[in-house]
C-alpha cells in the first residue's frame, strides 16, 4: 500500500518515502507524540493475512524490542491500521556496509572497530535468545557514531527465511520483512545464501553459531572487499559454502578497489574458525569473536571499538626498527623473569600475609505481611538480588524480588502462579512455568512472553548462550528450547544401562554449552549426577546424589550427601568429580523442593536452613475450609485418612526427598503421632485396609528389591511381605482382598491376597499404561492417569464388561484421582494445584459431568508418586500437606556472602 505525506498510521505521521520493494515500502514519519523521526516498514499483505504469523511474528518482535544495544537499530513498537501491518524502528543516518565495500577492502583499523561493535551486538542478543540469522553486510549500517545491525531476529520471528530458504511459508517470502532496497528474485536468492553456514543449508536447526559463521563471512569480506563463497548458480554457490575453503586474505582483494595492505597478526585464524563447516569445531559464541579482535587490536596497537587498557591510539604508536625491537626484547626479557619469580612469591605469601576474608552469613528480609510458602531462593548471576516465591494467603503464589541492598521486597507483577523461577543469564529477566507453559518476565514485571508448552511442569536452566533446558516427568529425558521461542528438541536420553527411568534438575555451566542434571534411578537409591553436552544426546555419569546438583564458581559441584550440602572439583574435560567432598551445610533443608540452595556466578549463596520450611497436614472440608489444627510438622508424604476417619496414614520422608520414608500413624483424637514402620527410609505408598485395623506399604531395598508390606495397624501382630519381581509395584489402594498398584512403567497391577501365590497381575491388558490406580467401591470400573499427548491425564477403565476409556479431566490435565461418595464422585488434582471434582453415573454404563473446583491445595504434589493430599471415602473431608512455616519470621532463607572463601576454610 502507497502512503501519501501526512497519512497517519496510529500516532505515527508520514513524512517522506524512503525506499521500496518486493518485501514492502519504508517510510520516514514523525512520532506525534514524542516528536521524534522514526522509520515506519509497512508489511506486505502476504505477512498481514495470516494470523498465526502475526501471532507469532508480534511475540518475538516483543523480545527483540528489548534489545537496548548502541548496535542495534532499535525496534520501537509493532502496529496494526486499517489490514496493514507495520514496524516502527529507529531511523538510522548512514550508509549500507555493503555500499562501503563496493569501494574495497576496509583499513585494519575500521575493519577492527566495526567488527568488534557487531560482535558486541551479536554478543548481547544471542544472551536474550535472539538469533538473526540473516547477518550480512547488507544489514550493517556504518553511521558517524558506528556500526548499527539492522533487522535484528525478524527474519527468524515470522519464519520467512527458513534454513533452506524454503518458499513454503505464505506468499513465497525468502526476505526479512525489513530490508528496504528492491532486490532482484536471483539477488535475493543469492544475497541470503552467501552468509549461510553449512547447517542451515543442510536443514538443520540455526543457532547462534551460524551467526558466528556469517560474523565471519563479513570480516572477510571487509578484510578482502570480495564475498568468501561465490557460484555462478546457486547449485554452485552452495556446493562452495559447503565443500570448499575461501582464498587466503593476503592476495584475495576483489577488483573494487585496493585491498588491505597487510592483514593483522592473528585476524586470518580467527575468520578461518569462524567458517569452520562443523559447529562444534567452530568459535563457539560472538563473545569469544569479539574478544579475539580486540586482542587483535591491542597486539596491533589499533584502537578498535570500545577503548580497553593496553590498546594504545594508532596515531600515537612510535615507530620502532629491529634494532629497537631487539633492545627492547632483553629488557623484557628480564622483566618477565622478575615477574615470574614475583608471581612465585606472592603465591606463597598471599595466603599468610592476607588469609581470605570471612564468609558473612545473614537472613534477607523476606518478611510479606500475610503470605506464606516463603521458599526457592534464586540469587541472580550478579549476586545483588534474591528472587524467592511465597504463596499469599488467598494461596496465591508469586515471586518476589529482593534487592541485596534495598530492605523490602517487591512483588514481581506478571509471576503469579508460577512454578520455581530462574534467572536469565544477564540478571534482567526471570524464567518458570505457569498454567503449562514457560514464560519469561522482566525482573521489573510485565506481561510475560510465551517461549513454548510445558504441559507436564518443568524445572529449568537458561544458559549463556540463548538455550533454556527443562525436564518433565520423572520418565521423562531433558528438551532444549532457544529461550526466543522455538521448537522443543531432545537434550539426552535416559541411561537405561545405569538403571535410570528418567532426567531432571538441569544446570548450565558457565559456558552455556555443557550442563549438570540428574539421572533418576528405578531403585530408590540416591540419584546419577551427569554431565552433558549440548548437540550430543550422550552424557556422563560422575556421581550420586540426594538431590539436584548445581555448578559453583571456581569449578566446583555442589550435591547433596546424607543429608548436607556438599562441594566437590568437576574436571570438565575428564568429566569427573575429583578430590573428596567438602561439607559446605550440614543443616540445609534438603527435602523441600530436592534442596533450596543456589549460588551466583560471583559466589553468593543462598539457601534453606532445615527446619525452616518443612510440612505439616491439615484435614480440609470440601470448601477448602481448616477442619482442625496443623498435625505431625516435619518433612511428610502421601497423606491418607483412615475409612473411619479418626486416624492419619503418613510417611515422613527420608533424605531422598522425592520417595522414601517411614510411615507413622496419627490419632486425630487423642493427638498421638506413632511411628509403625523403621525400614531406615525405604518406605512408599501406605495405604489402609478397608476396615482400618491394617495398613500395606511399598518397602524398596538398598539393592532396588520390592516388597509389599502388610502390618497391623496397632503394632501388635506379624507382618507379611510379598516379594514383587521385575518393575516393582508401588502401592495406590487396599480394596477388599486385593492390593492395587502400578509399575514403574507404569502399568496398573494387584496381588489377590487370598491368592496362596500371591502373585502379582495385570490389572487391565499387559500393555496398557495407567498410573495411581483406584478401583470403584463396585469393583467394576478403574481410574487412574496416563499421558495424553503432551499432558497428563485422568481415565476411567471398564473392568467388567467391554472394553472403554473415559477421560474425566480437562483443559491443561490432571492426575492424584481418587473415587468417593460410594463411586458417585472422582476427585482428582488439576496441574495448576486445585482439587477438582467429577459426578458420575455408573449404573447404565459410564457418564461424567464436567469437573468443577473444591479448593486450592497449599502445596502442590511433590512428585506424581509422593502426593500432598488425600480424601476420605466420603468425599467431605480432605487430608492435605501444608508449609509447616508461615515464612513471617524472615528468618527461612540464609545467604553466605562467599561461598569462595567457605570452601577455603574446609
Amino acid at each position: 500500500m502507497k502512503l501519501a505525506r501526512g497519512a497517519r498510521l496510529g500516532p505515527y505521521e508520514i513524512v517522506a518515502p524512503l525506499g521500496a520493494g518486493g518485501m514492502g515500502e519504508v517510510y520516514r514519519a514523525r512520532d506525534t507524540r514524542l516528536g521524534r523521526d522514526v522509520a515506519i516498514k509497512v508489511l506486505p499483505d502476504a505477512l498481514s493475512g495470516h494470523p498465526e504469523i502475526r501471532a507469532r511474528f508480534e511475540r518475538e518482535a516483543r523480545t527483540i524490542s528489548a534489545l537496548n544495544h548502541p548496535n542495534i537499530c532499535t525496534l520501537f513498537d509493532v502496529g496494526h491500521e486499517d489490514g496493514a501491518e507495520y514496524l516502527v524502528m529507529e531511523l538510522v543516518d548512514g550508509e549500507p556496509l555493503s555500499d562501503r565495500l563496493h569501494r574495497g577492502a576496509l583499513p585494519a583499523p575500521e575493519l577492527l572497530r566495526i567488527g568488534i561493535q557487531i560482535a558486541d551486538a551479536l554478543e548481547r542478543a544471542h544472551r536474550a535468545g535472539v538469533i538473526h540469522r540473516d547477518l550480512k553486510p547488507g544489514n550493517v549500517m556504518v553511521t558517524r557514531a558506528g556500526a548499527k545491525l539492522m533487522d535484528f531476529g525478524l527474519s527468524r520471528a515470522t519464519g520467512m527465511a527458513g534454513a533452506t530458504g524454503s518458499t513454503s511459508s505464505p506468499g513465497g517470502l525468502t526476505q526479512s520483512p525489513t530490508i528496504a532496497q528492491p532486490l532482484t528474485a536471483e539477488g535475493t536468492l543469492l544475497g541470503t545464501f552467501q552468509y549461510m553456514a553449512p547447517e542451515q543449508l543442510e536443514g538443520r536447526e540455526a543457532d547462534a553459531r551460524s551467526d558466528v559463521w556469517a560474523l565471519g563471512c563479513v570480516l572477510y569480506e571487509m578484510a578482502t572487499g570480495r564475498r568468501a563463497f561465490e557460484g555462478r548458480s546457486q547449485a554452485s554457490l552452495i556446493a562452495a559454502i559447503l565443500e570448499r575453503e575461501p582464498a587466503a586474505i593476503e592476495g584475495s582483494a576483489g577488483d573494487a578497489g585496493p585491498r588491505m595492505e597487510a592483514p593483522p597478526a592473528g585476524l586470518e585464524w580467527l575468520i578461518r574458525h569462524c567458517l569452520a563447516k562443523d559447529p562444534d569445531d567452530r568459535i563457539q559464541t560472538a563473545h569469544d569473536v569479539k574478544l579475539q579482535l580486540q586482542r587483535i587490536a591491542e597486539a596491533a596497537g589499533i584502537t578498535a571499538g570500545a577503548p580497553r587498557s593496553g590498546i594504545s591510539s594508532a596515531s600515537a604508536a612510535p615507530a620502532i626498527g629491529a634494532r629497537a625491537r631487539a633492545g627492547a626484547r632483553t629488557g623484557w626479557l628480564a622483566a618477565a623473569a622478575m615477574l615470574v619469580a614475583l608471581a612465585a612469591f606472592v603465591a606463597w605469601a598471599w595466603p599468610r600475609l592476607f588469609p581470605a576474608p570471612a564468609a558473612f552469613r545473614f537472613h534477607p528480609n523476606t518478611h510479606i505481611a500475610g503470605a506464606a510458602d516463603v521458599h526457592w531462593p534464586r540469587v541472580s548471576p550478579d549476586g545483588r538480588a534474591l528472587v524467592f516465591q511465597a504463596a499469599d494467603s488467598t494461596g496465591l503464589v508469586r515471586a518476589w524480588l529482593l534487592r541485596l541492598d534495598e530492605a523490602v521486597p517487591q512483588p514481581i507483577r506478571g509471576s503469579e502462579g508460577l512454578q520455581r523461577a530462574y534467572w536469565s543469564p544477564d540478571g534482567r529477566e526471570i524464567a518458570f512455568v505457569a498454567s503449562g507453559r514457560i514464560e519469561r518476565l522482566p525482573v521489573a514485571g510485565g506481561t510475560p512472553v510465551t517461549v513454548c508448552p510445558a504441559p507436564r511442569g518443568a524445572d529449568l536452566s537458561w544458559g549463556a548462550r540463548g538455550q533454556i533446558l527443562l525436564d518433565g516427568l520423572q520418565t521423562d529425558s531433558l528438551r532444549v528450547v532457544p529461550a526466543g521461542g522455538g521448537e522443543l528438541r531432545p537434550a539426552t536420553r535416559v541411561s537405561r544401562a545405569d538403571h535410570e527411568i528418567g532426567s531432571a534438575w538441569p544446570c548450565f555451566l558457565p559456558d552455556g554449552q555443557h550442563f549438570l542434571f540428574i539421572g533418576i534411578r528405578n531403585d530408590g537409591l540416591a540419584a546419577d549426577i551427569r554431565l552433558g553436552r549440548l548437540g550430543s544426546l550422550d552424557s556422563k555419569l560422575i556421581g550420586r546424589s540426594e538431590g539436584r546438583a548445581e555448578y559453583a564458581p571456581g569449578g566446583w559441584v555442589l550435591f547433596v550427601r546424607g543429608g548436607a550440602l556438599v562441594a566437590q572439583r568437576l574436571q570438565v574435560g575428564a568429566g569427573r568429580l575429583t578430590g573428596d567432598p567438602i561439607t559446605l551445610v550440614d543443616n540445609i533443608d534438603v527435602n523441600t523442593e530436592s534442596g533450596d540452595f543456589s549460588v551466583s556466578r560471583n559466589g553468593v549463596f543462598a539457601f534453606e536452613p532445615l527446619g525452616a520450611a518443612g510440612f505439616g497436614v491439615r484435614v480440609l472440608d470440601r470448601h477448602g475450609a481448616p477442619a482442625g489444627p496443623v498435625l505431625a510438622q516435619g518433612e511428610l508424604g502421601n497423606p491418607c485418612l483412615s475409612p473411619d476417619g479418626h486416624r492419619l496414614l503418613y510417611e515422613r520422608r527420608g533424605p531422598l526427598s522425592a520417595a522414601w520414608g517411614d510411615v507413622s500413624i496419627y490419632d486425630l483424637e487423642r493427638g498421638a503421632d506413632s511411628q509403625v514402620t523403621f525400614t531406615g527410609g525405604q518406605a512408599v505408598r501406605s495405604t489402609w485396609s478397608p476396615d482400618g485395623r491394617r495398613f500395606a506399604y511399598t518397602r524398596i531395598s538398598p539393592d532396588g528389591r520390592v516388597t509389599l508390606m502388610v502390618a497391623p495397624a496397632e503394632g501388635l501382630g506379624a507382618v507379611d511381605s510379598i516379594p514383587v519381581p521385575g518393575a516393582g509395584m508401588y502401592l495406590t489402594q487396599w480394596i477388599g482382598n486385593r492390593l492395587v498398584g502400578y509399575s514403574s512403567a507404569p502399568r496398573p497391577l494387584y496381588v489377590d491376597l487370598q491368592d496362596a501365590r500371591r502373585r502379582v497381575l495385570p490389572l487391565l491388558g499387559a500393555d496398557d499404561v495407567m498410573g495411581k490406580p483406584q478401583v470403584s467401591p463396585d469393583g467394576r470400573w478403574v481410574v487412574g492417569s496416563a499421558p495424553d499427548g503432551t499432558t497428563i491425564q485422568s481415565f476411567v477403565r471398564n473392568l467388567s464388561g467391554p472394553a472403554g476409556r473415559w477421560r474425566i479431566t480437562f483443559g491443561q490435565g490432571g492426575f492424584n484421582p481418587f473415587w468417593t461418595r460410594n463411586g458417585a464422585e472422582i476427585v482428582f488434582e488439576s496441574t495448576d494445584g486445585r482439587v477438582m471434582a467429577v459426578d458420575v453415573r455408573t449404573r447404565d454404563g459410564f457418564q461424567a459431568g464436567a469437573p468443577h473446583a473444591l479448593f486450592k491445595l497449599p502445596v502442590q504434589s511433590l512428585t506424581r508418586e509422593v502426593a500432598s493430599w488425600a480424601p476420605d471415602p466420603r468425599g467431605e473431608r480432605f487430608a492435605v500437606l501444608t508449609r509447616s512455616s508461615g515464612g513471617s519470621s524472615g528468618d527461612d532463607i540464609e545467604i553466605v556472602t562467599d561461598i569462595r572463601a567457605l570452601l577455603s576454610r574446609r
